[in-house]
């Protein structure tokens, strides 16, 4: 019973710090409360987020503020054709002892951060793209064959604009695969657009103050990864994933008509910490089916790839993502 008891005031406190966050951030940030919701999820998961949305609607200052509300060290890198895999990891350089000899010493490139801005992501080249795959999936990087752990955590949110297309260099699926979601920033509406000009064109400006330590927001992951799911809840979750690919898609649905390759296991290990994340925001202590479907939009959506059908046809993965919900019903039967 104590034990019980004691669980449950974890996760109050759970939700009371994930919470004062929020609240932080929309100190600065008008509206997008669920981009900030779902950003928070992956942070507190431990996974990484892309943000996909048009310049101006306040990406880069979401990243920036999200640092300024926690106590933990922010680096931002802007991506360019230019940039080389070394101005991201860091590099080792020959420096002069006093003794005049000569050493070998490694200077820390900024990825070793604990929150870091990969901004216009999709502008760098592959080989400078891949440069962060393994900081990304094992929180480390290795030069000249020294491996150099991340601080913890380590959390990468990027950033892209979907309209200038000229100039940049799609992310390769290995890359998408290690994003934790992907966020479509909209545009605001009349009232958020009166409230962003109120906070910015005036004399006095929002401050944003640290609420939260990293080692909180360590905590809080394993505290997450405690919350139960049923056999059943957890099959219903397989069943989403497997119906993104093609072969395992109902009959007639858009997924069978017009996706090339489904999610990945990352894809379904995503959905069920977010919809745990979810179990917990909503008071609940035990995953549900609707904590799936609300979570799968997210983390599911830049895990397909179209074929040839549905990029002509111009189809959304939103919209096979909706029509998977919408016709996958039962969970996988255990073999």
């Amino acid at each position: 019973m104590s034990d019980t008891r004691e669980l449950e005031e974890q996760l109050d406190r759970f939700r009371a710090d994930f919470e004062k966050l929020s609240r932080e951030i929309g100190k600065v940030i008008v509206g997008h409360s669920e981009i900030v919701e779902d950003t928070l999820t992956a942070l507190v998961a431990g996974g990484h987020v892309l943000l996909e949305g048009v310049p101006g609607l306040g990406k880069t200052l979401l990243v920036r503020t999200l640092a300024d509300a926690l106590h933990l060290k922010f680096q931002r890198i802007q991506f360019t054709p230019d940039l080389m895999p070394a101005d991201l990891t860091g590099t080792n350089v020959v420096l002069e002892t006093p003794d005049g000899r000569k050493k070998f010493e490694f200077q820390q490139g900024p990825v070793f951060a604990n929150i870091l801005l990969a901004d216009e992501i999709n502008r760098a080249t592959p080989k400078t793209q891949s440069a962060l795959l393994e900081a990304m999936q094992e929180h480390s990087v290795t030069i000249a064959g020294h491996t150099h752990k991340l601080p913890e955590p380590f959390f990468v949110m990027a950033t892209q604009n979907p309209l200038e297309m000229e100039g940049t260099y799609p992310l390769p699926e290995a890359q998408l695969d290690r994003f934790f979601c992907k966020l479509l920033v909209q545009f605001p509406n009349s009232k958020e657009i009166e409230s962003i000009l109120d906070r910015t064109t005036e004399a006095e400006k929002p401050s944003v103050q640290p609420v939260l330590a990293g080692e909180r927001i360590l905590e809080m992951s394993k505290l997450a990864r405690q919350i139960p799911i049923a056999d059943e809840v957890r099959r219903y979750g397989i069943a989403l994933v497997l119906a993104t690919h093609p072969n395992n898609a109902p009959a007639g649905g858009k997924a069978a008509k017009f996706v090339r390759f489904g999610a990945s296991p990352r894809g379904a290990q995503s959905l069920i910490l977010s919809a745990k994340i979810r179990a917990i925001l909503d008071k609940r202590y035990h995953v549900s089916r609707d904590d799936l479907r609300s979570a799968a939009p997210q983390v599911l959506r830049h895990r397909l790839i179209l074929n040839f059908e549905g990029q002509a046809e111009g189809i959304q993965p939103d919209a096979v993502i909706e029509d998977i919900l919408k016709t996958v019903t039962e969970p996988v039967l255990a073999a």
